[in-house]
C-alpha cells in the first residue's frame, strides 16, 4: 500500500528557512514523478516544486530560485528545502505522487493521486 508522511513545517520569520519533508513507503521515489503543492483557504491547490525520475527538477515562478527539491534515496523520502522564506509562501504544503503512469507527474486535481497528510507553513513579516 502507498503512503507518503509529511514532516517538518512550523512558524518562522520572513527571510528564514523551513525544510519540509515527504517519506514514501510501499514504492520508490526514483520510479515516479513526485509533486509539492500548496494550497491557502478559498484558492486552488499549486505545484510549487516537481521532482522528475530523470532528477530534473522543476520550480514555479513564485519559488524559482528559493526553493529545493531533492531526493533522499536511503530514507525514500522528498525534502523540499525552502530559503528566504516569504508572508505569500504561507499555504498547507501537501506532497503527491499519481500512480496511474511512470510517465506522469501529479496534477492537483488527479484522481489517481497518493497525497501527504499537508503540513502547515506560516511565515510572518
Amino acid at each position: 500500500q502507498w503512503e507518503l508522511v509529511q514532516s517538518g513545517g512550523g512558524s518562522v520569520r520572513t527571510g528564514e528557512s523551513l525544510t519540509l519533508s515527504c517519506k514514501a513507503s510501499g514504492f520508490d521515489i526514483s520510479d515516479w514523478c513526485m509533486t509539492w503543492f500548496r494550497q491557502v483557504p478559498g484558492r486552488e491547490r499549486d505545484s510549487v516544486a516537481t521532482m522528475r525520475r530523470s532528477g530534473k527538477a522543476e520550480y514555479s515562478d513564485s519559488v524559482v530560485g528559493r526553493f529545493t527539491v531533492a531526493r533522499d534515496t536511503a530514507r525514500n523520502t522528498l525534502n523540499l528545502q525552502m530559503d528566504a522564506l516569504k508572508p505569500e509562501d504561507t499555504a498547507v504544503y501537501y506532497c503527491a505522487v499519481q500512480r496511474s503512469s511512470v510517465l506522469w507527474c501529479p496534477s492537483a486535481t488527479s484522481p489517481n493521486n497518493y497525497w501527504g497528510q499537508g503540513t502547515q507553513v506560516t511565515v510572518s513579516a
